[in-house]
């Protein structure tokens, strides 16, 4: 996929997934651009930056810039019997940037679902989540991990309570080294670190790594999170589950999340450009009794993507006279969706340079031709 970081493109990236999310039934949520600092600072580990700017309001209180849009939403809602909360939201906030590592306005899109959370709303996140870093990118992968899984392994190899936080940490490095030696620390033998190093060591699409797992942690670790996995992946269509991957480095603040979490990854980018995950924890210690799962998509990350000028447009699509008009729209309209630029034209231009060539011949979309 050509990708051009703009302006427009951002923007372009930004409406793509407003209408994927509201397509899905998730209502836009608005919120005010201030917030006093007390949320915050009670809940700085959940940022992911922990800088916040700050201000003195006229009646004394000290206010903050929204670094996160979630704590805003879960604070505006209440719990309801049965009912689900299901929100999106494209919204400025301001914190460090990964890429210039100083303060600065950050246009972050995601969505939330709150409440009565079911297996259901599990699979249309994860569907969502998938969704979205394909409309970024056509080479990008979602990897998921499961909390309950790994807290299930670490009772069933009887790992310390007071180390527990450290191999978390050393899991999330992949640093398998000083893992190894916090197992002969912790009183493990060769064949629970062994178990252990699974962890860190399998790596891939869910169909190769999920029965290794069972067969590695059979009588020993409850398997239930690897088949509520198992399911919820059973469920995506096989163009879809193309994109997963199960990698159980993917570890997020167990203060604030449990169960499921991923994170989304995009060619010719270094780091993450989204994340989420089940955050029940983190309502529970906000006094809501709901659950919750939900993902961000940094806009900002995706400044590291090269910026070429190879091709002036992705797509290049021809019609012939008498092709009806709404055919050529709705045509245009699933490419652009994908996050492609194209131009529509009868003939092709002389000095255009275009990536792939696409013709509509009687309501279909033929190729004709596609550049490296």
């Amino acid at each position: 996929m050509n990708t051009r970081f703009s302006a427009t493109y951002e923007e372009k990236v930004t409406f793509a997934l407003r209408d994927l999310y509201a397509n899905h039934g998730y209502s836009r949520y608005k919120m005010s651009r201030f917030e006093e600092y007390d949320l915050y600072v009670r809940n700085k580990d959940f940022l992911i930056s922990d800088g916040v700017i700050t201000f003195t309001d006229t009646n004394g209180k000290l206010m903050a810039l929204k670094p996160d849009v979630t704590l805003s939403i879960i604070k505006s809602g209440k719990d309801s019997a049965g009912a689900v909360q299901k929100v999106y939201y494209d919204e400025n906030v301001y914190r460090v940037s990964s890429g210039s590592h100083g303060y600065k306005e950050i246009m972050q899109v995601g969505l939330e679902c709150i409440g009565d959370v079911d297996d259901y709303c599990l699979y249309e996140t994860l569907l969502l989540a998938a969704k979205s870093l394909y409309l970024i990118s056509d080479q990008s992968v979602l990897d998921l991990s499961h909390l309950g899984f790994i807290t299930a392994v670490f009772d069933g190899l009887n790992v310390p309570a007071e180390l527990r936080a450290r191999a978390l940490s050393l899991i999330a490095e992949k640093n398998l080294h000083e893992l190894m030696a916090l197992c002969k620390d912790a009183g493990l033998n060769e064949e629970q670190a062994r178990k252990l190093k699974k962890l860190i060591t399998l790596y891939g699409t869910p169909d190769t790594v999920l029965p290794k797992l069972k067969e590695t942690f059979e009588g020993v670790a409850d398997l239930s999170a690897l088949t509520k996995l198992e399911e919820l992946i059973a469920l995506f269509d096989e163009e879809t589950k193309k994109l997963l991957r199960i990698d159980f480095s993917v570890i997020n603040d167990i203060h604030y999340y449990n169960g499921i979490v991923f994170k989304g990854f995009v060619k010719d980018v270094p780091t993450g450009v989204l994340s989420g995950g089940q955050y029940d924890r983190l309502l529970e210690k906000l006094g809501r009794k709901s659950g919750a799962i939900g993902f961000a998509v940094y806009l900002d990350a995706l400044e590291r993507m090269e910026v070429s000028a190879k091709y002036d447009v992705d797509v290049l699509l021809i019609y012939e006279k008498g092709e009806s008009l709404s055919s050529i729209k709705l045509w245009a309209q699933e490419l652009m969706s994908r996050g492609q630029s194209v131009q529509v034209q009868k003939e092709v231009p002389e000095k255009l340079r275009y990536k792939k060539l696409m013709k509509l011949e009687e309501g279909r979309m033929i190729l004709l031709e596609e550049r490296t």
